[in-house]
């Protein structure tokens, strides 16, 4: 299959892409930076120099293509909106990358939700995701009445080493260095917030059974546990050599240096379950655990 994936300089997007091209497909990439070029052909990817705003070259590379994975940014709407017009009445498959942050909450650290939501469960999405809801709804909706095969994939917290290009997550990343800075290991508030997680592998394989055997307009969740910040917070300072210390990192501090983001992507709950990718697709992830990992991956300082 001729896949067009974008952000695959990424951690996210470089990581399916590099799935499906060890797999056999053909994979053409996005790519804003030709100082990557080289790297990407190195791998098995065709690069494609553009950006997302950039409609001709993608509608040029989506009709070029059986499919489209889009993993550069799950809040660009304009994108979005030249897919669904390169692909109008193709039959071809679109998979659009969203993020758990759009069942998330305002708990600032404070509180472990009650909600946890499997992948159709309705929801009413906190202000700053309402725009990213509305996205996935309308690709969902977009596929059925314009004659091709629209997905969503919304990961949670992502953790594991890139598969393609060298790229970090979102989250830990950040975690890791500021309890370095610090001396311990860190969370807003009182840290009982939690956030589902899955590893990068599973992920990546999720997007291959996805094209392979999904259902249109199908939303599928991503996640194989779940923790606290103050669980994530207590493994990070023992691995970093801390001896368990845990802080309450200052949610203005945080706001500071973050901005929003900290609030939302730290300091919330967002807890799910991957119903419809274990039940429609047989994905069986297989990735060691969140906490596994940073006890073998992180270097102490």
């Amino acid at each position: 299959m001729k896949i067009f994936v974008t952000g695959v300089t990424g951690y996210i997007g470089g990581s399916i892409a590099k799935q499906l091209a060890d797999e056999g497909h053909n994979i053409l990439g996005l790519v804003r930076n030709r100082n990557k070029i080289d790297k990407l052909q190195a791998i098995g990817i065709k690069p494609i120099v553009g950006a997302l705003e950039d409609e001709n070259i993608l509608i040029q590379s989506t009709q070029s293509c059986d499919a489209v994975i889009n993993a550069a940014n799950a809040d660009h709407r304009e994108s979005v909106d030249i897919f669904v017009k390169a692909l109008r009445g193709s039959g071809k498959t679109f998979i659009h990358t969203s993020g758990s942050s759009v069942v998330g909450d305002d708990a600032l650290g404070e509180f472990e939700s009650d909600a946890i939501y499997t992948d159709d469960s309705p929801f009413t999405p906190i202000s700053i995701r309402e725009k990213r809801a509305a996205i996935n709804n309308f690709i969902r909706i977009a596929g059925v009445k314009d004659g091709f095969k629209a997905m969503v994939i919304t990961p949670p917290m992502i953790y594991g080493e890139a598969l393609g290009l060298p790229a970090e997550s979102d989250q830990l990343p950040k975690l890791i260095r500021k309890s370095k800075e610090k001396k311990a290991g860190i969370y807003l508030g009182k840290g009982l917030n939690r956030w589902s997680n899955v590893h990068i592998r599973d992920l990546a394989v999720l997007y291959s059974l996805a094209l392979k055997k999904g259902p249109s307009a199908a939303m599928y969740f991503a996640e194989n546990g779940e923790n606290s910040f103050f669980e994530i917070a207590q493994s990070i300072s023992h691995v970093l050599g801390f001896g368990g210390k845990t802080i309450s990192w200052s949610i203005d501090e945080a706001i500071q240096e973050f901005g929003d983001w900290a609030r939302f992507a730290l300091g919330s709950n967002s807890r799910i379950r991957a119903v419809n990718a274990r039940n429609l697709l047989g994905w069986t992830p297989r990735g060691e655990s969140i906490l596994s990992w940073i006890e073998k991956s992180i270097m102490r300082p």
